[in-house]
């Protein structure tokens, strides 16, 4: 049987099975969901990387020793798609949120909607756009971080691949690596396909502990490229200082 994609990328969002993917993301951490873009869609958003004049900076990673190859973060007014996912994915993603806050004892300051954390975000200096296209080539890769940029922080983000792992590229696994409380770190690697999404933790995650719940700090990266071009759409749920 075929399956027939919605025809907006926020609807594909919406329509996935969110309890199973809140599961998933409770137990390791992050999840890959259906597909949200079209392979032509992935395409159409990967090409925007050579018009400069859509992103407001670009960065090399070898240069700030963050790994190795580029990255350019989208200027406003993003592209419709762009705009749509990262709508569509605050109010699934904001009730594991808050789940987290509760059982870590934190507060849970994110409102119903992107736009109302959005301003938050900007009355606190926080105003600079943070979706992002990354290309990495043969022999890039990206170092374990955290994309925090702020006082005010939403606890999960998303990743799509726009390339097809195997085809266009080799390596260059999304890498998750989880601080376990009084334990060894715990590693995760995830081959991102084409058009879909990996929801993933931004800065730690609750874990069940002898003292109850605890927080495991989580970073995350990518492994080498061995051949080919990588290159996916981050979408990190609050804005920059």
């Amino acid at each position: 049987m075929t399956t027939v994609m919605a025809a907006d990328p926020g609807e594909r969002v919406e329509g996935a099975d969110w309890a199973a993917l809140a599961g998933e993301v409770n137990e390791h951490g992050c999840a890959l969901t259906p597909p949200v873009l079209t392979p032509d869609e992935c395409r159409e958003i990967a090409a925007l990387y050579d018009d400069a004049g859509r992103f407001r900076s670009t960065v090399d990673m070898a240069r700030h020793r963050f790994g190795q190859g580029q990255y350019r973060y989208f200027a406003r007014p993003f592209p419709e798609p762009v705009q749509r996912l990262r709508e569509a994915f605050y109010p699934r993603l904001l009730p594991i949120a808050r789940d987290w806050a509760a059982k870590l004892g934190r507060p849970a300051p994110w409102p119903d909607t992107l736009a109302e954390w959005l301003e938050m975000c900007h009355a606190a200096g926080q105003a600079r756009p943070t979706p992002i296209l990354l290309r990495y080539g043969a022999g890039d890769w990206n170092a374990l971080h955290r994309d925090l940029y702020g006082e005010l922080v939403f606890p999960l983000q998303v990743v799509i691949g726009l390339d097809v792992p195997r085809e266009d590229y080799t390596g260059g696994e999304f890498l998750l690596v989880e601080q376990r409380p009084r334990a060894q770190s715990r590693g995760t690697v995830t081959a991102l396909e084409q058009g879909r999404g990996l929801v993933f933790t931004t800065r730690d995650r609750p874990v069940r502990s002898t003292r109850g719940w605890s927080a495991a700090p989580v970073r995350h990266g990518v492994s080498t490229v061995r051949s080919g071009r990588r290159r996916t759409l981050g979408l990190v749920l609050h804005d920059a200082s």
